[in-house]
């Protein structure tokens, strides 16, 4: 099953990632950079199994990444 990561201490809160693929990410309140949403962190790397049919929206939002810092394992 894919993974995608999510290299959050890198965010600049440019809220691209929110705008390709809001079922995944939402922006925190308290910093302003996105949160993966249901991610399980290790080594400030967020991660979450998809599925295959949502690899596509997870593209578009690593695509249009200023910072580049999402990442998807197939």
């Amino acid at each position: 099953m894919p993974k995608v990561l999510h290299y959050r201490e890198k965010c600049i809160g440019c809220n691209s990632c929110v705008e390709y693929a809001p079922h995944f990410w939402k922006i925190s309140a308290l910093d302003g950079k996105s949160n993966l949403i249901n991610a399980v962190g290790k080594k400030k790397i967020y991660q979450r199994e998809i599925s295959l049919v949502e690899v596509n929206d997870i593209s578009k939002a690593a695509e249009y990444c200023p910072v580049k810092i999402i990442k998807i394992i197939k």
